[in-house]
């Protein structure tokens, strides 16, 4: 009996869970290429850094993936796949320049990691390579999507309240919607350079 109650309560739990998770979707239009979209700060709430680390190679000379959306708290792995000697550094974090950092020079098959402890996007460059550039856009809570080339985005689970939702793309200023979510949501953004 008590183990009834028990699995009764528990899929009660699980369902309610659920039923409270949205998915937020739309088109960011405007512009070409990837963008990040993503739930920004939320008041009160912290989210612990992902088990998983993400990985931003070398590879043909250049940072693939050009953009890489992160949690705050990821430690980036940065894997030199090309047979000459690569490094990395970053400027700045969010226009910050006092977060710049450099990880030095590695030659073929080594990684580096860094942790990602502060929001914004990390303009990466090769100081051996100077045609090479990527990013990392490193986004408060678990909340994200990459857009499709077109523009196509899709953020699951998603629970119910009141959001800033954010799109960031390469070379144009961020733009935000406040969004009240109560099941799914379609959110679009029409970008400018």
């Amino acid at each position: 009996m008590i183990r009834s109650l028990i699995m009764v309560m528990t899929v009660a739990a699980v369902m309610s869970l659920t039923a409270q998770a949205a998915t937020l979707s739309g088109k960011v239009t405007g512009v070409s290429g990837a963008s990040v979209v993503y739930v920004d700060v939320i008041a009160g709430k912290t989210f612990p850094a992902p088990a998983q680390s993400p990985v931003m190679a070398q590879s043909h000379l250049k940072f693939e993936p050009h953009i890489l959306p992160v949690q705050q708290g990821s430690s980036v792995e940065f894997l030199n796949s090309d047979s000459v000697a690569h490094n990395v550094f970053w400027p700045s974090v969010g226009g910050n320049k006092k977060l710049g950092h450099n990880l030095g020079t590695w030659p073929q098959n080594e990684k580096r990691a860094f942790k990602f402890d502060s929001v914004g996007a990390v303009p990466l460059l090769c100081n051996v390579h100077p045609e090479m550039t990527g990013y990392i856009v490193v986004v408060p809570t678990p909340y994200f999507a990459l857009t499709s080339e077109s523009g196509d985005y899709r953020i699951e689970n998603v629970p119910d309240g009141t959001y800033n939702l954010t799109v960031w793309h390469e070379g144009t200023k961020n733009q935000s919607k406040r969004l009240d979510v109560a099941g799914d949501v379609k959110a679009d953004f029409t970008l400018s350079r």
